[in-house]
């Protein structure tokens, strides 16, 4: 698919200010909206929107179709009269510049289910009808997602190989027996899954009129504490006690001497190919009705994953496999029409992958960041050898920020000093400044590349440091949490990268 020339902005809706302890459909990301229009910006890249499980990671969630509740507006339910005004007054005093979800959760999670008895006592005529159309057009995962996270909840969200047997097991009289026993939990989940949708739509449809697109994201694998792999267990591969038998993860790289363990559960490609991939086509299904573009990640992981022995504590010991290839592309698109994917493609990349993405016509990615290291990719990552069929970052919400990367002794990698010194020189003459703000030379450097599409992350716009990273690849904690200030998003700012898109053409 050709993407237009033309740029945008990478924040996580969790990142946006706000009273609530954490960014939301609200007021503030209205104002973001406004604050890309006014740029000249024309994406807003998001990461995934869904719910988040294990360290609150959106690439690890507990439903790879349903949206996070913690998005939802409560001032949004409070226009509607579901809460009341009353009922948003009192404040925790949350942190500004970062998300304490343990806090965000405890105080936002009662109001939500206040909203869900509120909406069910008294919803009637439009309104109930409105839900009871959303429940039934997706019911084939909104039954599932409701009745697991009902579950869950009511043994302490405890993982679901840990639940009694039967009910782990989706036996049919569990299923039924535990439906009933949770009725109204149930409604609940799906009233969550309602108002989740209905904001984000509307919030898409404000960004549409000003001509403003929203890029997706979705991990290649999905949480195996989620939905997807308790409804649908025939698709991994999980031994009796549904516990997985190969994991996935990365093979040692720039960010870490063992590799990358995510501990997710490995496909059962043969099966899914037998069913025509169908699993694939409603989640590809689902990502386009939240976003206008797909980022899929890790996309070299259809052509070969790495496979790790369950129960491994490092990614060492694993090996490659060989995946789906061009034929799970070649199901999607037969069903699906042409597909607006953007294909992650970093790493260690073959030619094999490549081909795929050259035939079906997703553009790759390249880091600025990488392109004056010792990176394999370096040279694919230099603005000269950019073609036009690319998405050109400053960095991802895995990198540290511009200015981070920058000033850091080495930071998360395994560079040494000499490595450093090597890439600032050559960073400095490859680029042709002196003492200009690094996050500002980094921005111009893929905004007038030949490259198509154009991403900035917005701390590397604010010019922030590695306190506002978002994510260090390898650990499990302290991740996700970055909070932009209210008022950070200036006029000032707006113009500036206005006067960057008009001068090259985005």
């Amino acid at each position: 698919m050709s993407f237009p020339r033309s740029s945008g902005v990478l924040l996580h809706p969790t990142s946006l200010p706000g009273p609530y302890g954490i960014g939301d459909f609200g007021a503030e990301a209205y104002r973001f909206v406004d604050f890309l229009h006014s740029a000249g910006q024309r994406l807003w890249q998001v990461l995934p929107l869904n719910p988040t499980g294990y360290a609150d990671s959106p690439f690890q969630c507990f439903s790879a179709s349903a949206g996070n509740p913690m998005l939802i507006s409560l001032e949004r339910l409070a226009d509607q009269k579901i809460l009341s005004k009353e009922d948003l007054r009192t404040l925790p005093m949350f942190p500004a510049e970062r998300v304490d979800y343990g806090a965000a959760i405890q105080f936002k999670r009662p109001l939500l289910q206040k909203a869900a008895a509120n909406f069910f006592a008294n919803a009637a005529g439009e309104d109930r009808s409105q839900f009871d159309q959303f429940c039934q057009a997706n019911a084939d995962w909104l039954d599932d997602f409701a009745l697991f996270m009902s579950v869950k909840e009511a043994h302490d969200l405890v993982a679901w190989p840990f639940w009694p047997a039967d009910i782990g097991r989706r036996e049919a009289k569990a299923v039924e027996s535990w439906s009933k026993k949770l009725a109204s939990q149930i409604d609940a989940q799906k009233f969550f899954q309602f108002e989740f949708f209905q904001q984000w739509q509307d919030l898409r449809a404000y960004g549409r009129e000003r001509v403003i697109r929203i890029i997706g994201d979705i991990p290649i694998y999905v949480a195996h504490d989620s939905a997807d792999v308790w409804s649908n267990r025939q698709f991994f591969l999980l031994d009796d006690h549904g516990r997985p038998q190969k994991i996935a993860g990365v093979p040692p790289d720039y960010f870490s001497a063992t590799g990358q363990l995510w501990g997710n559960p490995i496909y059962n490609w043969p099966l899914l190919k037998q069913t025509g991939y169908k699993w694939w086509v409603e989640r590809i299904r689902a990502a386009l009705r939240l976003y206008d573009f797909v980022r899929i990640d890790h996309f070299r992981g259809f052509e070969a994953f790495w496979e790790v022995p369950g129960g491994d504590l490092t990614a060492e010991r694993g090996q490659w496999v060989k995946g789906p290839g061009r034929k799970l592309f070649a199901a999607l698109r037969q069903e699906l029409g042409d597909l607006p994917i953007i294909a992650e493609n970093l790493g260690v990349i073959t030619p094999e992958v490549e081909a795929i993405r050259h035939e079906f016509g997703f553009p790759g990615m390249a880091i600025l960041q990488f392109a004056f290291g010792n990176d394999p990719q370096a040279p694919t990552f230099k603005p000269h050898n950019y073609v036009r069929d690319l998405v050109a970052y400053t960095g991802t919400h895995d990198n540290d920020t511009v200015v981070g990367w920058w000033s850091s002794g080495g930071g998360d990698s395994t560079r040494t000093p000499e490595d450093i010194e090597k890439e600032h020189s050559y960073a400095r003459a490859y680029l042709g400044f002196k003492d200009d703000p690094i996050h500002w030379v980094l921005i111009r450097g893929i905004q007038r590349s030949v490259a198509n599409t154009a991403i900035q992350p917005m701390q590397d716009i604010l010019g922030l440091g590695s306190e506002a990273r978002m994510n260090l690849p390898g650990t499990s904690s302290g991740n996700w949490k970055w909070r932009m200030k209210e008022g950070a998003a200036t006029p000032e700012l707006a113009t500036r990268l206005k006067e960057m898109a008009t001068i090259y053409d985005r």
